[in-house]
């Protein structure tokens, strides 16, 4: 099992009405840039294994991601994993993810032990090409 964090963008498209353009016939239509500016973001965290995504949780505006936040995701996804894949969680797991401070913490270490998760050392120098950094299928 892995995990991943990306940044979700959402944009307020323009309507017909708004883009609605006034011009001669014989004259060229204008250039329109493709990039506009996002509406938004958020913040996903996703767990997924071969089978699928597990957990999906969209992080809160203006709460900071600490080893104690990352703690209560990993009891939730304790809790998804009975749930969806009782038969794989008695043989254990392994969890592959970064190597970034809440994830490194101490208290996020002893939980993923008290869960009986076993960590995956993140390779060093890795492109970290998750499959959330160019794909991602909400099913």
């Amino acid at each position: 099992m892995t995990m991943d964090e990306t940044w979700l963008y959402h944009y307020d498209p323009e309507t017909k009405q708004q883009s609605i353009e006034w011009r001669h016939s014989g004259s060229l239509r204008p250039q329109k840039f493709l990039v506009q500016k996002s509406a938004g973001k958020v913040l996903a965290s996703s767990f997924w294994d071969q089978d699928g995504i597990l957990l999906i949780d969209y992080f809160p505006k203006g709460q900071s991601i600490n080893a104690e936040y990352y703690s209560s995701l990993l009891v939730q996804l304790k809790d998804i994993l009975k749930e969806k894949r009782g038969g794989k969680f008695t043989k254990g797991v392994l969890f592959l993810h970064d190597n970034a401070p809440a994830h490194l913490a101490l208290a996020t270490q002893k939980k993923l032990a008290y869960l009986g998760f076993q960590c995956l050392d993140h390779p060093p120098y890795s492109p970290n090409l998750a499959p959330t950094d160019y794909h991602l299928s909400l099913d």
